[in-house]
């Protein structure tokens, strides 16, 4: 297959996860009964729980969606880097591709566990991060391309 056509295939598929992502970050399911980023009680004097909930839509609704398309584009990324290294093993049966399989399977276990679908899917949420919420995922994604990069050459 043409290197040009490969990638705008990667680039393509790495879009539709973003624009599903994105849809399924700001969706209601029934299971959990509750929406993904919706405001939750916490404890304001760390001993007794307040009934009150506080919202925190600035920073959920933008920074949590971002981390959820990041995570999910990085997971996808992932899979595709860890598919080439194998292949890659197949043909030179290196040692240090055996290195690169482990490292994209750890990294797309970060990208897995990091990403707040699978985190609400089990009943957690986390909120009062801001952008601190999503910067390593930034940072994730800009080591991914890169990496990408120098697969593809």
């Amino acid at each position: 297959m043409n290197k040009y056509v490969k990638i705008w295939i990667i680039v393509s598929i790495l879009l539709v996860v973003a624009v599903i992502s994105d849809y399924l970050a700001t969706q209601s399911f029934p299971w959990p009964q509750t929406s993904i980023f919706e405001p939750r009680q916490f404890p304001v004097d760390g001993s007794t729980m307040v009934t009150r909930y506080y919202s925190y839509a600035g920073d959920l609704e933008l920074f949590y969606k971002f981390k959820t398309i990041l995570s999910s584009i990085n997971a996808t990324i992932l899979v595709f880097l860890c598919a080439t290294y194998v292949d890659m093993y197949r043909k030179i049966k290196s040692e240090f591709t055996i290195g690169l399989i482990l490292f994209s399977l750890t990294l797309l276990l970060y990208a897995l566990t990091s990403n707040p679908l699978l985190q609400w899917l089990f009943g957690y949420q986390a909120f009062g991060l801001g952008p601190f919420a999503m910067l390593p995922d930034m940072f994730t994604s800009l080591a991914l391309a890169v990496l990408m990069y120098l697969t593809m050459k």
